[in-house]
């Protein structure tokens, strides 16, 4: 008999992406040159991954999986952004402008970022260590295809198991 799995609301359903693309987009072959400002917050993303892997709750692995997540997602607007009039803008609001093969990731965290606003408010219960694990595991497939759009070598971060969050 198997486990009972639990299925996320389709509406935040991370994107799957098949082999030699990214989110069903051909991955160029000459991407732009890689700022040491992409390197620095992709190596501050792998450490936001390994922080929300060893954490004590499901809440602060969540928090640390979202916020690696968009640390990966800012090295991308480092080295494609464009200023953007009107204000200050996400992340999430602004890498499909600039990575369109990346727009079902940034629609994906986009939608889980409430959550993280209502673990850092206090909300007990907000996820669970399930949701956690599970946001861990797409923040690091996220950072990999991040890491294949800037032409950046892959290489796996989280074990292969992780541990459940009490």
């Amino acid at each position: 008999m198997t486990a009972p799995t639990l299925s996320r609301p389709r509406s935040i359903t991370p994107p799957r992406q098949p082999t030699g693309s990214v989110a069903g987009h051909h991955v160029a072959a000459q991407p732009a040159p890689v700022s040491s400002a992409a390197y620095t917050l992709i190596d501050r993303a792998t450490a936001g991954l390994l922080q929300a892997c060893a954490a004590r709750t499901a809440g602060e692995r969540y928090v640390a999986a979202h916020l690696a997540a968009l640390r990966a997602g800012a090295a991308v607007l480092a080295v494609r952004g464009r200023g953007s009039r009107g204000g200050p803008r996400s992340v999430w609001d602004l890498l499909p402008r600039v990575a369109p093969e990346l727009t079902e990731w940034a629609t994906f965290f986009a939608a889980t970022a409430h959550r993280r606003s209502a673990i850092e408010a206090g909300r007990v219960g907000a996820v669970t260590a399930r949701e956690a694990d599970d946001l861990l595991r797409d923040a690091e497939a996220f950072q990999h295809a991040v890491e294949a759009v800037l032409g950046m070598p892959q290489l796996p971060v989280l074990p292969d198991a992780l541990p459940s969050c009490n």
